[in-house]
């Protein structure tokens, strides 16, 4: 049964939903056909007001704060994308939302892969912005050495900027990044698991990911049955930000068209 709505409190963009003993913020902007917008590690909803503008002209918009991320809380002491995906699940029911549309930075991205593979026909299309299948060696390498200190600096200034709790926020979300590091369960999706996708998928990825290898994206594209694959050439990882590259026009097309969009 889907969990009863009651907002705690009310920002100036969006509102806390208790789901048990988790509280998820999220913002709604625009209307039209529901778009489910899922961040980055480290991130927050923040991650997607580059693009408000242009995807609500035609979309009602549904930005999530991860648990543990930006306003939402994490009662546990670790994170897993498998939680993650269950706490959307359960937003979505209390926001009458079955059927939807979504996008999905890194963290975001795989926290849709599980959405897609555990609920798949919920998902009508989707796009994977930096998405894994698993954590190769040299992304589980980044991930147990990864401090605040040795971030690079745009990093740094990202979690500042969505770490609504400071410091100590900060600190509880690189461990449970550090310890991802160390989890062979969480991201390990079978070539069966990905066949099962029904969702029009557009896989996006940039040649020089320093986490996920392009060959990564590859098989997302060639495993998923409905799938279209975006290298971006230089691109890093979550190579979305930069202007050149047009991501909102591009995944607008993709999205009201029943043909793969092309960049």
């Amino acid at each position: 049964m889907p969990q009863t709505y009651a907002p705690e409190r009310e920002f100036d963009r969006g509102k806390i939903a208790r789901l048990g003993d988790i509280d998820i913020y999220h913002e709604e902007h625009g209307a039209g056909a529901p778009l489910v917008l899922l961040h980055g590690f480290g991130g927050s909803v923040r991650n997607w007001y580059p693009f408000i503008e242009a995807l609500s002209k035609r979309h009602r918009l549904i930005l999530v704060d991860l648990r543990g991320h930006g306003h939402s809380t994490n009662p546990v002491a670790a994170f897993t994308h498998r939680d993650a995906a269950g706490d959307v699940f359960r937003l979505l029911d209390t926001l009458n939302v079955d059927r939807f549309s979504a996008m999905g930075m890194s963290t975001g991205g795989m926290t849709l892969l599980h959405m897609a593979t555990s609920q798949p026909g919920r998902i009508a299309s989707m796009v994977l912005v930096s998405a894994t299948t698993h954590f190769p060696e040299q992304a589980r390498t980044i991930m147990r050495r990864a401090s605040f200190a040795t971030m690079p600096a745009p990093v740094q200034a990202m979690y500042r900027e969505c770490a609504t709790r400071g410091d100590r926020q900060i600190e509880t979300l690189i461990g449970q990044f550090n310890a991802l590091g160390d989890d062979r369960d969480d991201m390990n999706f079978t070539a069966g698991e990905l066949a099962a996708i029904s969702a029009r998928t557009l896989v996006v990825h940039g040649d020089r990911d320093r986490f996920f290898p392009v060959e990564i994206a590859v098989d997302l594209y060639r495993g998923i049955p409905d799938a279209a694959l975006w290298v971006i050439p230089g691109g890093e990882h979550v190579p979305v930000h930069d202007a050149n590259v047009h991501f909102a026009d591009t995944a607008l097309r993709f999205f009201e068209t029943g043909n793969h969009a092309r960049a």
